[in-house]
């Protein structure tokens, strides 16, 4: 596709010191509760941009009195020129010296036909001469922007996450300068209740004896004394840990030689409130130990019993 270019009166040197991120996503995913969120966090948001004014907006924003130090872009299939071709897009603004951020949210099709259905709106593709059906056009937009995904630094699936947890993981990645670090979420959760769609690594503590038939553990957590003695002191349940935290160091080792800022570790057991939740919390105190790492412990099942 010829796409028509902007011309810039900045040198690339001029642009760098501006933080961008790129949110996009399928419709439905919650792009308008993360743009919220941006702008919460104090970032400037420009909404439904297209792509071939991206650069210019950069620039507007950087010599803009006062400067904005962090723009945000929605590009989604609302815009007519958006055809999914990130690689072209990343590659223009590497040109003038920005690397940005691209944050992309998926949730599944069952999900986002029923998130359509509530606000009874069509999809994007239909107002824009699609006249199939609503899975059509979901469809049509999941295999659009699937290079898009690839290409993101960051995935969140919004499946099974309320508005307050699409918050918490937005406000992870982008609350602080994240420039030098990589950003690892530790997750707990239940194997009852699925595994999260976006984890990036999982383990599974279940060959680890249950909490949950001891009668005097059984009402407590993984973040109480009694149920975590219980689960780290079980055979090979510190060697597991320290294993796990070699291979998650070498996983990281290579995500910062890719340029990838963001990591999610999943470890669940059978209900997501004893191992899981105990081993979770013992797992991210060896991860803040490391160099350039934030971690920030999320428990998706607990108290969900």
């Amino acid at each position: 596709m010829q796409r028509e270019q902007v011309g810039f009166t900045a040198e690339p040197e001029s642009l760098a010191d501006i933080d961008v991120a790129l949110l996009t996503g399928l419709s439905g995913a919650g792009l308008g509760t993360a743009a919220k969120v941006l702008e919460d966090l104090g970032w400037y948001v420009a909404d439904n941009m297209p792509p071939e004014l991206i650069t210019r907006m950069i620039e507007i924003g950087r010599t803009s009195t006062p400067g904005i130090e962090r723009l945000a872009l929605v590009v989604d299939v609302r815009s007519r020129l958006f055809n999914g071709d990130v690689a072209t897009l990343l590659s223009d603004l590497t040109a003038v010296g920005v690397r940005p951020r691209v944050l992309f949210l998926d949730a599944s099709d069952g999900v986002l036909i029923r998130r359509f259905e509530s606000v009874r709106r069509s999809h994007p593709l239909q107002n824009y001469g699609f006249d199939g059906t609503l899975t059509e056009g979901i469809a049509d937009e999941r295999e659009r922007l699937a290079s898009v995904k690839e290409a993101a630094d960051i995935v969140i699936d919004t499946t099974s996450l309320s508005v307050h947890g699409l918050r918490d993981r937005i406000a992870a990645g982008f609350g602080t300068d994240m420039a030098n670090t990589i950003a690892v979420t530790v997750e707990s959760f239940g194997f009852k209740y699925g595994v999260p769609l976006d984890a990036d690594v999982l383990c599974d503590m279940r060959f680890l004896p249950n909490p949950h038939w001891i009668p005097e553990l059984r009402a407590l957590t993984g973040k109480d004394e009694g149920v975590r003695d219980y689960v780290l002191g079980q055979p090979g349940a510190e060697e597991y840990l320290d294993l796990y935290h070699r291979l998650v160091g070498m996983t990281l080792a290579g995500y910062r030689r890719e340029g990838k800022r963001y990591m999610t570790v999943a470890i669940g057991c059978t209900g997501g409130k004893h191992r899981s939740v105990a081993m979770a919390e013992a797992f991210a105190d060896r991860l803040r130990d490391d160099a350039d790492t934030s971690v920030r412990v999320v428990h998706r099942d607990l108290g969900r019993e």
